[in-house]
């Protein structure tokens, strides 16, 4: 899977790039890794509703096909698109997500941060409180978001058995953006970043760092 980074540039530019590269996808084309970060941009899934988006002001609102509600992208954030094509993979599409998460939670571990699921809402959440703790995730079934802040959003698109969309790595961000809308969907969701967690470390290094995990987690089984 070739991987390329692609710099700061806007996300309608991009997703269009990336429908058109798997429109004319045939299956010898190679897979690649996208890696970029956004000018600042609100996008909704598929389904997104409108609600959730609670003062954008001058921040753009764009509709994308891909699953999930509203989320932010910005400057800071580590942004990956793998273009897989899941038939070479081996895997399917519950495969995949599961794949990508523990792609993130590899990134997270080499800086010292440990990364949790939380059943039904996709993503990689942390524990702001001990961001390196080991302790077991117990949930609260009236608030599975209980000491939890979301650093990692996903949201995918399937489309002739291969995928577009991907993940979101908050590494340095502004964070004020995330108040003007419930974040995935999830009325006061708190999201985080590796700086809010006392990490410091560069978007080149993370980018890298997240491209290493995802070419071992998404490599054809042999």
């Amino acid at each position: 899977m070739r991987t390329l980074d692609l710099g700061r540039r806007p996300y309608a530019e991009t997703e269009a790039a990336m429908r058109a590269y798997t429109s004319a996808r045939t299956p010898e084309t190679a897979d690649e890794l996208w890696l970029v970060e956004h000018e600042p941009v609100y996008t909704q899934g598929i389904a997104g509703r409108a609600a959730h988006v609670r003062a954008a002001g001058d921040i753009p609102v764009l509709r994308t096909d891909r699953g999930g509600q509203v989320t932010y992208h910005g400057p800071g954030q580590v942004v990956a698109y793998p273009l897989v094509d899941l038939r070479r993979l081996g895997c399917y599409v519950k495969e995949y997500v599961f794949r990508l998460e523990e792609a993130v939670i590899d990134t997270l571990w080499a800086h010292g941060v440990v990364g949790h699921r939380v059943r039904g809402a996709p993503g990689i959440y942390v524990r702001p409180d001990d961001p390196g703790g080991h302790a077991l995730l117990q949930p609260d079934p009236a608030d599975p978001f209980a000491g939890l802040g979301k650093i990692a959003a996903l949201g995918i698109k399937v489309s002739r058995h291969c995928t577009y969309h991907g993940l979101a790595l908050n590494v340095a961000m502004d964070l004020e953006p995330y108040d003007r809308i419930d974040p995935c969907g999830y009325p006061g969701l708190r999201t985080l970043d590796l700086r809010s967690l006392g990490v410091q470390a560069s978007w080149p290094d993370v980018a890298a760092a997240l491209a290493r995990a995802l070419q071992r987690r998404l490599a054809p089984a042999r």
